[in-house]
């Protein structure tokens, strides 16, 4: 009995948790700023698309040797894919809060950033912003 117990808690260690999680964000984050899709980064690091589909969800963990060439494929420090803070929300949990990473899933959400920041005038940003800000409101 007391051996299924330690093989148990073993499977468990290895699952993916919600730092996994984080780093897939990241990583699904980074790989749409640099306009890549899923199988090009999946090329370059030699893995399937679908392999970098788990990745990105959190579903497999990504090894510390694939994170290496993820980080060289994407042309950023290795250390982008952690979070500054000490500590990560247990997975599911309902009120964690939304992360920057989380907001920026999307191709839309990159590239009204990039946009954004191309605009010279602090005014018409400020201004942009505001406007933004009102139509999330209505």
């Amino acid at each position: 009995m007391k051996r299924s117990k330690v093989k148990d808690k073993h499977i468990l260690a290895r699952r993916a948790d919600s730092r996994d999680e984080e780093v897939g964000r990241r990583v699904r984050s980074r790989r749409l700023e640099s306009r890549l899709s899923q199988t090009e980064l999946a090329d370059k690091i030699g893995v399937t698309f679908q392999q970098v589909q788990k990745y990105e969800k959190g579903v497999n963990r990504i090894g510390a040797g694939r994170l290496q060439r993820i980080s060289e494929a994407l042309d950023v420090p290795i250390t982008f894919f952690f979070d500054a803070t000490p500590h990560a929300p247990a997975r599911g949990a309902e009120s964690s809060p939304e992360t920057v990473f989380g907001f920026m899933q999307t191709s839309g959400s990159v590239r009204i950033v990039k946009a954004f920041h191309k605009i010279k005038s602090a005014k018409a940003r400020q201004l942009l912003v505001g406007m933004v800000e009102e139509l999330a409101g209505a």
